[in-house]
């Protein structure tokens, strides 16, 4: 069996060189400040946790989790998503901290990927979760920063789509049951392969009117209007949900936001943890969410303190493909200095330093191609032989 070259990387990871580094930086940066300028408090978990935990905890399929034994034969995992760690630590290190409590996190995440996927296995997501606050302002609050945040980072055409796993599951029961019918009806959703939900609904054994029902759901898109068409559809069980999105619309409005957002009554994640309200970010310059959230009320339980929650996470690599990151001018300053001159050249960029630039100083005799390696820069400073030399580009 032959060995992999040494530069080949595993399925699904990826090198992030200089330049998308500094771009990704800078968004990570706005991102962030917003996030905190809303009261959210940043926190770190162990990229590495034990399945028995989190793992079972999170909603992540079982064959995407990156598994390991430690010495003592116990079987950790990868971190799969942020929202079972985080569930974690509330209810161990922060058990004694009063609800509502407000976090906020920037990190890693791995899914394994099948090698025909063509995805990566390690992401960052930037993202929110307020826990211990079951309102409708709690839900408002965290897709109104969403929204804020995604401005703040740059982008500007985007919408939010809203729905509620609430309905969904209430129509369901109300028109074939039980919930092991709806499962097929909801992998369809969740896949938004609607030409295969109108042909499975087609072919159930129902009457004409429940199947006029469930056909029906897939037209609950839109604004405020849909809500009237929705009440239609359900008998009780769907109208808490559809109250809980009336009074969500009505505190969007007050935060401005109202605009970006859309009702999808369609909606529905594969995060098995969502129990209310969920969303998801689209824009025209991607096929696919590029950030997500819902409301999840039992997960906490799970950890021994319950508690009802909301959260998001914005996906970095996602939103940097959406914004069209280019590459930024080159902002370093080089200096270039021949051996005598050394000190002049050290003193010059600690001067330049001091006034805030980036500088290089970098010693002649180490270069191959002085022009190439001086067209990376904005400015290049020559201090050479017995006089300095400055060159813009």
């Amino acid at each position: 069996m032959s060995k992999p070259f040494v530069f080949e990387k595993p399925m699904g990871m990826r090198d992030t060189l200089p330049v998308l580094y500094q771009v990704k930086q800078q968004v990570r940066t706005v991102m962030e400040q917003e996030i905190r300028d809303w009261g959210y408090q940043f926190i770190q978990t162990p990229t590495l946790e034990y399945y028995d935990t989190v793992g079972e905890a999170s909603a992540i399929l079982d064959q995407q989790l990156f598994k390991l034994l430690d010495s003592e034969g116990k079987t950790l995992v990868l971190r799969p998503d942020m929202t079972a760690p985080i569930a974690r630590v509330v209810s161990s290190s922060m058990k004694d901290v009063a609800y509502p409590i407000r976090l906020a996190y920037d990190s890693a995440v791995f899914r394994s990927q099948q090698r025909e996927g063509g995805r990566p296995a390690e992401f960052e997501q930037v993202g929110v979760e307020l826990i211990g606050d079951g309102t409708s302002s709690a839900d408002a609050e965290v897709i109104a920063l969403m929204i804020s945040t995604l401005s703040k980072a740059g982008l500007q055409e985007f919408k939010v789509a809203v729905g509620h796993i609430g309905f969904l599951n209430e129509l369901f029961v109300e028109v074939l049951g039980n919930e092991d019918r709806a499962e097929e009806l909801l992998r369809f959703l969740y896949e938004k392969n609607y030409v295969g939900y109108a042909s499975h609904v087609k072919n159930l054994p129902l009457s004409s009117i429940d199947k006029k029902r469930l056909l029906d759901l897939l037209h609950l898109r839109g604004g405020e209007d849909v809500l009237r068409s929705a009440e239609e559809l359900t008998a009780v069980g769907g109208k808490k949900a559809i109250s809980d999105l009336r009074e969500l619309l009505n505190i969007l409005e007050l935060y401005g936001v109202q605009d970006k957002v859309v009702l999808d009554f369609t909606l529905f994640s594969h995060m098995s943890y969502y129990t209310g309200i969920v969303f998801e970010g689209y824009t025209n310059q991607l096929g696919f969410p590029l950030c997500s959230g819902g409301r999840y009320d039992q997960l906490l339980g799970e950890f021994g303190r319950s508690a009802q929650a909301i959260g998001f996470g914005i996906r970095l690599d996602y939103l940097l493909e959406a914004l069209s990151a280019k590459e930024p001018l080159a902002v370093r300053t080089c200096i270039i200095f021949s051996a005598e001159n050394r000190k002049e050249a050290i003193a010059k960029s600690r001067e330049l330093r001091e006034q805030g630039h980036s500088v290089v100083v970098q010693d002649i005799s180490g270069i191959g191609n002085v022009d190439e390696y001086s067209s990376r820069f904005q400015d290049v400073i020559y201090v050479i032989g017995k006089s300095e030399k400055g060159e813009a580009r």
